[in-house]
């Protein structure tokens, strides 16, 4: 394990890879499980290299797919390091596809993977601190730290409403959805 703090830089990843037909879906585009996968795995390759220990993925937050990806692009996956608590870090992701015969690059995903260091005995290990070298690195932490409160307050207030739920309390809230109830 490596304890001295470490630059965004240091632990940057890029995994590209051609997207070949036995990846596609019923609808012939990439399939989105395709994509997580190897979100994941420039997630780990990524939160790995900055801690220095083996990493486990323990959440996947807004995972925002915002154009097809489509046979035959090659994809690129840029991981970085936005965030560290003690054993935790946030990889951000941004996935681009590019046309490699026209050379139209878009922007295809963006993710957030929560990935945690364990050592050798399967318990949570200490990562470095992450020195922020400009401004777009502080607010990638900041942003990060506002997403993790938000996520805490969202799970609190989803207990809170398990703890106090009764039908009668919420058929205004259920005749303004599409969904009918039928009881037996």
């Amino acid at each position: 394990m490596h304890t001295h703090p470490r630059t965004v830089a240091y632990s940057q990843v890029t995994i590209t890879e051609l997207m070949i037909p036995s990846y596609a879906n019923f609808g012939g585009k990439i399939h989105g499980g395709i994509l997580l996968s190897l979100m994941d795995k420039v997630a780990y390759a990524c939160a790995t290299k900055h801690s220095g220990a083996y990493c486990v993925t323990v959440s996947v937050d807004t995972v925002d797919f915002l154009q097809p990806v489509e046979v035959g692009d090659l994809v690129s996956l840029k991981a970085s390091i936005n965030y560290v608590g003690n054993s935790s870090m946030v990889v951000g992701i941004h996935v681009i596809a590019e046309n490699v015969k026209d050379g139209v690059v878009k922007h295809t995903n963006n993710s957030y993977f929560t990935m945690v260091a364990k050592d050798d005995n399967d318990k949570l290990t200490t990562v470095p601190a992450l020195i922020l070298s400009d401004k777009e690195e502080v607010r990638r932490f900041v942003e990060a730290i506002h997403r993790k409160d938000l996520k805490k307050e969202a799970a609190e207030r989803m207990q809170e409403t398990k703890k106090v739920f009764q039908l009668e309390n919420v058929m205004s809230l259920l005749e303004k959805e599409r969904c009918e109830l039928r009881f037996d």
